[in-house]
C-alpha cells in the first residue's frame, strides 16, 4: 500500500472512530445529515475525511492546538469544502 493509500485510510478510520465513539457528536450528526440529503456513506465519510484533514493541516502549519469548534463549524458547511 503506498504512502497515499496509507493516509486515506488513517483518515477514514478517524472519522470512523468518531461516528462510533460520538467524539465529537457533530462528526455523527454530519454523516447522518449528509446521507439523509442523499449521499452514499461512502462519500460522506470522504467528506468528512478531508474536514479532518484540513484540521490537520492547520493544526501543523499554525502550530496551534486542536480547535473542535473550527471542525464543527467546517463540518456544518459540509458538502460545502474547505478552504
Amino acid at each position: 500500500m503506498n504512502a497515499d493509500k496509507r493516509l486515506n485510510k488513517a483518515i477514514l478510520d478517524v472519522v470512523d472512530n468518531q461516528i462510533r465513539a460520538l467524539n465529537p457528536p457533530a462528526t455523527k450528526e454530519t454523516f447522518d445529515r449528509l446521507v439523509s440529503e442523499g449521499l452514499d456513506r461512502d462519500e460522506a465519510r470522504r467528506l468528512i475525511g478531508c474536514v479532518v484533514a484540513s484540521e490537520i493541516f492547520d493544526v501543523l502549519k499554525d502550530l496551534q492546538p486542536y480547535n473542535e469548534v473550527r471542525y464543527v463549524t467546517a463540518l456544518g458547511k459540509l458538502p460545502e469544502l474547505p478552504e
